[in-house]
């Protein structure tokens, strides 16, 4: 199974976003039809939205829009919903693996989703965390 981090999530709507827009646009258009199902991990879709919600303070996007990413989000991915099993799991990463405490959570969610893909630039490329591996697309865009 795969995930999206929010960082390519957060290119994927930025229309400033250059190069990694188009990037995370081609991604976000292949994984749909990949062999292995993505989803949209509850952590990843708060923190998408707290980013969307930036753009509309900032002016560069309205209300309706972010509803329209969040929706479009929605309607492409299942969620995965975190229990209270992933805090454990995090604390476990975090400390055998030194990942920051939120880098911990996400990477908890995956296991607890059976995610062994993680489309991510905020860690390292090729990572292996208990079965999650880390794939910058920005670095090596998929084909």
């Amino acid at each position: 199974m795969n995930a999206i981090d929010t960082n390519v999530l957060v290119y994927w709507a930025d229309v400033d976003g250059g190069n990694k827009r188009t990037i995370a646009q081609e991604l976000l258009k292949r994984l749909p039809q990949a062999a292995q199902p993505t989803v949209l991990l509850w952590q990843v879709a708060v923190e998408f939205l707290n980013c969307m919600r930036r753009f509309e303070h900032s002016g560069k996007l309205t209300r309706d829009e972010t509803i329209g990413l969040l929706q479009r989000l929605e309607n492409t991915f299942d969620y995965s919903l975190p229990t209270i099993a992933v805090i454990h799991t995090a604390l476990d990463l975090n400390a055998r693996y030194s990942l920051s405490h939120w880098d911990s959570l996400l990477v908890a969610a995956c296991i607890e989703a059976g995610v062994t893909t993680l489309y991510s630039e905020d860690m390292q490329d090729g990572a292996d965390y208990d079965g999650v591996r880390i794939v910058n697309p920005f670095r090596n865009p998929v084909s």
